[in-house]
């Protein structure tokens, strides 16, 4: 049972705690929670940091067998303190036991992933040109790279997947596979949760033999310790989720940097759905209670939440009717913590109030403390391509319902921001009959879904949870999946080096027996 003490860890060592940033708080409630939590120090964050460059060398040359014993090591400790997090997680989130024991799952599960990934050794991508010294005009030179780590990574916790996406989730899991040290900033909402599971990964590291300062958690009130660790030179690298005020400014600190470094920050999307005509010949209220299930799916806080639909003028009048009818029987929820609560009910209001736009359902129920409850607005997709404010993220249980002609449409979607998924439900000539809304789509996104709902990211190697800004900072990078491992990673080239002075991936021999493009 771990004891939470309300105090960082700066690698294997628990630092002094003066200054109170908070308790965690009940959202259901209001009652704040027992212990309180004290920011780490100017100090603390300087050693936390300078731990990390410290280990980086000794930790980026153990080969990965050993790190993936290590993330093996960190899953099997999450998984004994399971019940602890079943226990604290309800209180600090207001998200139910299933949904904390399955997040639980899924976070042992990618730590696994990375574990097997960098076991195997394949995804250094090995590349071998040998030298030709007979070559006319000039000899080739023997020139060989690989991807290597960058150095310590600075990963921020998130609000809405308090284990996943937190403290031991994708960034840490895919940052410490890669070779790189770890300091964690956590997230004012559960910070027991962070303490539970910070926990689990010293524990892991000290039963592996890590080098102490691989791993550290910080608290710390407001943006004051993330942003004095992104600002320290050693710090090679960030991952963040969360806001695109959060995300924005993060960026802005690693760019005026002496030494600018990549944030690759995951930040806002609407996931636009397009059904066309077709589609509804399956069932149209089949397809709006399917449509509900995954807007109303953990009170719409998924940064994969479906708020944008677009459908054709003259068609799914039945699917809108049951639709409202869901809506309007909708139960309100307990939202993630205050701050969401009332930024949903304030841009849901703020979209409400467009020129143009209607309220085609609200929720009847009342909601209760820290609650958000359903709802669906309409506009005609001209008023939508007039007002670039309908593009806004609500981040809760509520959609935009946007009516228009095929070009309407396309142009509408052409004009959107990037986005994290995108979505269609057509027939197969609709598909070859619109390959413009297909491209269109395409373009703006990182997941293009043909029928099914956004909400579900499966964790395996082919998956891509990214996309154009402003839905993740880099649209080239991945959160989710092994290729998520390539965000802390840069290409390094050896020439002409004896055989023995090479890296184990590179050497003539290949004793590790991986797969490596050689010519």
């Amino acid at each position: 049972m771990t004891s939470l003490l309300g105090t960082s860890f700066i690698g294997s060592t628990r630092s002094s705690g003066t200054n109170s940033c908070g308790q965690g708080i009940n959202p259901a409630t209001g009652e704040t929670l027992a212990p309180e939590y004290f920011s780490a120090t100017p100090e603390e964050v300087e050693q936390a940091v300078r731990l990390a460059a410290d280990a980086f060398p000794a930790y980026s040359a153990i080969p990965g067998k050993q790190r993936g014993a290590f993330l093996r090591a960190i899953a099997e400790r999450i998984e004994a303190a399971g019940d602890e997090i079943a226990t604290r997680g309800p209180k600090e989130t207001g998200l139910p036991e299933a949904r904390l024991r399955g997040e639980t799952g899924r976070t042992c599960g990618q730590l696994r992933m990375f574990a097997s990934l960098v076991e195997e050794g394949s995804w250094v991508d090995a590349r071998i040109e040998r030298a030709q010294p007979d070559r006319q005009p000039l000899p080739k030179p023997d020139i060989r790279s690989m991807s290597v780590p960058l150095g310590p990574v600075a990963v921020f916790c998130a609000s809405n997947f308090p284990l996943a996406f937190s403290v031991a989730g994708g960034d840490t899991a895919s940052a410490l596979a890669a070779g790189c040290p770890v300091v964690a900033i956590a997230h004012h909402s559960h910070p027991g949760l962070a303490e539970i599971v910070a926990a689990a990964v010293i524990m892991a590291a000290d039963e592996t033999g890590m080098p102490d300062g691989v791993f550290s958690l910080l608290y710390g009130g407001g943006r004051a310790v993330g942003q004095s660790v992104v600002k320290h030179p050693a710090i090679q690298a960030v991952g963040f989720t969360g806001s695109r005020a959060g995300g924005t400014a993060l960026m802005a600190t690693a760019a005026a940097r002496p030494q600018p470094i990549p944030v690759y920050a995951e930040m806002s999307s609407i996931n636009p759905v397009v059904i066309l005509p077709g589609a509804f010949a399956k069932g149209e209220e089949t397809l709006a209670e399917a449509f509900f299930g995954s807007l109303t799916m953990g009170v719409g806080q998924f940064c994969t939440n479906p708020g944008l639909v677009f459908l054709t003028e003259g068609s799914g009048d039945a699917f809108l009717a049951k639709l409202k009818s869901l809506v309007e029987a909708g139960a309100p929820g307990t939202m993630l913590n205050a701050g969401i609560c009332k930024a949903y009910q304030e841009s849901s209001s703020s979209i409400a109030a467009v020129s143009g736009v209607e309220t085609l359902a609200r929720s009847s129920a009342d909601c209760g403390h820290g609650q958000g409850a359903p709802a669906v607005f309409s506009v005609s997709a001209k008023d939508f391509l007039a007002n670039e404010e309908l593009q806004g993220e609500m981040f809760g249980p509520a959609t935009l319902v946007v009516r228009g002609s095929i070009d309407d449409i396309t142009a509408a979607v052409s004009a959107l921001e990037g986005q994290l998924t995108a979505t269609l439900h057509a027939t197969e000539d609709e598909l070859a009959a619109n390959e413009a809304l297909v491209s269109a789509l395409r373009n703006r996104c990182g997941r293009l879904l043909f029928g099914g709902f956004p909400t579900g990211v499966e964790v395996c190697s082919s998956m891509v949870h990214g996309g154009p800004y402003p839905s993740t900072s880099d649209g080239r990078s991945t959160s989710v999946g092994t290729m998520a491992i390539h965000r802390f990673t840069r290409p390094a080239a050896w020439q002409g080096f004896p055989d023995a002075a090479l890296p184990a991936e590179l050497r003539n021999g290949n004793p590790l027996g991986i797969k490596r493009h050689e010519a």
